[in-house]
């Protein structure tokens, strides 16, 4: 029969399994959330890629070991309102002219050769070279986007994470959708 008395040596065996897991619990926790984080994206300037409402995830660490290249879609925190987080495309990079005419984009006087989907009419002229450690970013929908033809080249700090995987809702679920754009 038992006395309902615990051996002590079991008790602390018990207590030392549960802090073991929560510690556990808690890197893994803080692991995600240092090298990924989830967004909700709003607005339209990013369709047909991403569409209001979907939710993505953004790999925070990948520019930690490479360089943000052409074509790939970053969230960033908008430079002239640092508290705004928006995601775009990346077309220009450190160094190069980016031009906007006759409803093109021009990089280095080449016409960024894109997919029919992005070739949207742009309205209006620009043209910037792209400071050292800034980009020059875009949405796909470029009728209806805000970017650094708006508000200027961002810099590579500003850039939270390269899209990585869109998962909510399950129809929009897959990578994320890039490009390999090409200067003539």
């Amino acid at each position: 029969m038992s006395d309902g008395l615990r051996e002590p040596g079991k008790l602390k065996t018990s207590i030392v399994q549960v802090i073991l897991t929560v510690l556990i619990i808690l890197v893994v926790v803080a692991g995600v959330q240092f090298t990924m984080q989830s967004f909700r994206v709003k607005g339209e300037s990013m369709e047909p890629s991403f569409y209001n409402g979907e939710y993505i995830i953004v790999n925070k660490l990948t520019y930690r070991f490479s360089s943000p290249k052409r074509g790939d879609v970053v969230v960033f925190r908008n430079p002239e309102s640092p508290d705004e987080l928006y995601i775009k495309r990346i077309v220009g990079l450190p160094g190069e002219t980016v031009e906007i005419k006759g409803g093109e984009i021009y990089i280095d006087g080449h016409v960024l050769e894109e997919r029919p989907v992005f070739a949207e009419t742009l309205y209006g002229s620009y043209s910037v070279t792209v400071p050292d450690g800034k980009y020059f970013v875009i949405g796909d929908n470029r009728v209806a986007t805000s970017g650094s033809h708006t508000f200027g080249p961002v810099p590579r700090q500003n850039i939270v994470g390269k899209l990585w995987i869109s998962y909510w809702p399950p129809r929009e679920w897959g990578l994320s959708p890039s490009y390999a754009a090409a200067v003539e």
